[in-house]
């Protein structure tokens, strides 16, 4: 076999019934990877579908953890890959598409980090939407996160100069991740191509915790743009109270 060239760590809870979805997606980019699943101790049927898959995975476990976080940094460790990124267990890559990330970081030994575009699909409806996301601003990464993480992909050697993923972190861990990225290595580079979909559903923490999220992301704003711009005082009541309220609804 190829040595692995990019180190995929997949963070799971309960998510059975999009996991196999997800590990067929990474597997169907034909890229020597390493993949390496963390589960938080599923109950519902993940164990039975990470036993038939093992014969392809680098590794995997099931069990109580210490978070989102720590569990991708530990897979992210695991692996030896030049290259490294997580995809959640409910989210997938499209056909082909990893190769357009790593090109471009082949292509440009100065970039620490690339990403591109990402759509949402809402499992209530069924419904594709486009992710904001553009091209690196330092401006408008202080308004909002212009950067999908499923569609990402990092140097390990900037991942590990960075140390990861902050632990203690719950929600905006990956907003956090981009600014002391761009802080210690400059700015990462924006690919227009479409790599990867978000499901939405009503079990994700985005969703259900929408105003842990919010409150997260505002004191990851604050500490590396030293200042919140009013844009998330105006926006939070419809993006916490009004969706939270919608979710609410949904899950009756």
């Amino acid at each position: 076999m190829s040595q692995p060239i990019i180190t995929v760590a997949v963070p799971s809870y309960n998510q059975g019934q999009y996991i196999e979805e997800t590990l067929e997606s990474i597997f169907k980019q034909d890229l020597p990877v390493e993949v390496f699943v963390l589960d938080g101790g599923s109950t519902d049927g993940t164990v039975e579908i990470l036993k038939k898959w093992s014969g392809r995975l680098s590794g995997w476990r099931s069990g109580p953890d210490d978070g989102q976080a720590a569990a991708i940094n530990d897979g992210v460790k695991m692996g030896t890959a030049p290259y490294v990124c997580w995809l959640n267990s409910d989210d997938y890559w499209l056909p082909g598409q990893l190769i357009r990330l790593l090109e471009a970081l082949e292509h440009d030994s100065t970039v620490p980090m690339v990403y591109g575009r990402v759509e949402n699909l809402d499992e209530n409806t069924g419904k594709h939407s486009s992710v904001w996301v553009e091209s690196f601003d330092e401006r408008r990464l202080a308004k909002r996160c212009i950067i999908s993480q499923p569609a990402t992909l990092i140097r390990r050697d900037v991942w590990q100069k960075v140390s990861g993923l902050k632990a203690e972190l719950g929600m905006a861990m990956d907003y956090d991740l981009w600014w002391r990225i761009y802080r210690q290595f400059g700015k990462p580079k924006f690919v227009d191509e479409l790599i990867a979909i978000n499901r939405q559903h009503n079990d994700t923490k985005t969703q259900s915790q929408r105003h842990l999220h919010y409150r997260e992301a505002i004191e990851v704003v604050r500490t590396h743009a030293g200042y919140v711009p009013l844009k998330w005082w105006f926006y939070q009541p419809y993006s916490v109270w009004i969706k939270a309220a919608v979710n609410w609804y949904r899950k009756r």
